[in-house]
């Protein structure tokens, strides 16, 4: 069996047996490659590989300004390979268990204020089909706090309006249930109005947010962009993309009161660690507001 052949066989086994996202699949993959070029050029093999050899194969991405969450990210696929690849009894140990993942700190997400959401909202020209699309979009992003892949994957067959729900299928294609604002459904039927004009494209018919020219699912690209691009017209200084809006929807929530518990079921986190991130942003919050207004901080 080549090297090729093992790395093809790993991808199936993400895919059908850990149940993991395509976009998580082609991030290991995409690391799993720049190995397999590491193991040719040194005249290696994957199943003689050394720690000190995957060592110095992590030092020569250091070396090339790889970010320390980025090099977390290729030891976790480095880990997860050689776990599988002693499963299939490939070979009978593991090089990866004494590797250790650089530590990343804490880095607490970007978050916007209602009224720099409002802001960003009110440059939308909402006259125009796309105008209309793209303030759905943003107030279902914020609304329910969903992953940009989560919004562009949206279909009609997971709008429950009545109920004021919508059924978000997250990752590993496992689905959830989310409370949608009023306003959002709003802006989701007036954005219908224009989508019925548009020529859908065949497989594209149950999918709510299409291209105005060419009837399909949106890209994510497409969503960055625009959403990039509104954020510099209302002057927001911060670095703005689709993923800012869940963070805002978990701490304005949190904020208000909202049982961490309940923002962790509505953002699909499995581990309630991933949800917590939001109590450390809560804390700065509260900080900031204590030495704004604390009438012995008043200069």
């Amino acid at each position: 069996m080549t090297q090729k052949n093992v790395i093809d066989k790993y991808k199936r086994y993400l895919l059908l047996e850990k149940g993991l996202s395509k976009n998580t699949i082609e991030a290991y993959i995409r690391d799993l490659k720049k190995l397999l070029v590491f193991v040719e050029n040194e005249q290696l093999s994957l199943k003689t590989i050394k720690t000190s050899d995957l060592e110095e194969f992590l030092a020569g991405l250091y070396d090339s300004n790889l970010s320390p969450r980025s090099m977390s990210r290729v030891i976790s696929a480095l880990k997860s390979f050689f776990r599988y690849i002693m499963l299939d009894q490939y070979r009978d140990d593991n090089p990866t268990d004494l590797l250790e993942s650089p530590k990343t700190g804490l880095k607490l997400p970007v978050v916007l204020s209602i009224e720099e959401i409002d802001s960003i909202l009110s440059v939308i020209d909402v006259s125009t089909s796309e105008g209309t699309r793209n303030y759905a979009i943003i107030e279902t992003l914020y609304s329910c706090g969903l992953r940009v892949s989560e919004l562009t994957g949206l279909r009609f067959s997971d709008l429950y309006f009545d109920e004021g729900f919508i059924r978000v299928v997250g990752k590993g294609d496992k689905q959830r249930l989310v409370p949608i604002s009023d306003i959002a459904i709003q802006k989701i039927n007036q954005w219908l109005y224009y989508r019925k004009q548009i020529n859908i494209k065949k497989g594209n018919e149950d999918i709510v947010f299409v291209s105005s020219r060419r009837g399909r699912a949106l890209s994510r690209i497409t969503v960055f962009h625009f959403i990039k691009q509104y954020a510099e017209a209302a002057s927001i200084k911060k670095e703005v993309s689709p993923h800012v809006f869940r963070h805002s929807f978990a701490t304005h929530l949190l904020e208000r009161g909202a049982n961490i518990r309940v923002i962790q079921e509505m953002l699909g986190h499995e581990k309630i660690a991933t949800t917590e991130i939001y109590t450390h942003i809560d804390r700065t919050f509260l900080r900031q507001e204590i030495i704004e207004h604390h009438p012995r901080n008043r200069k």
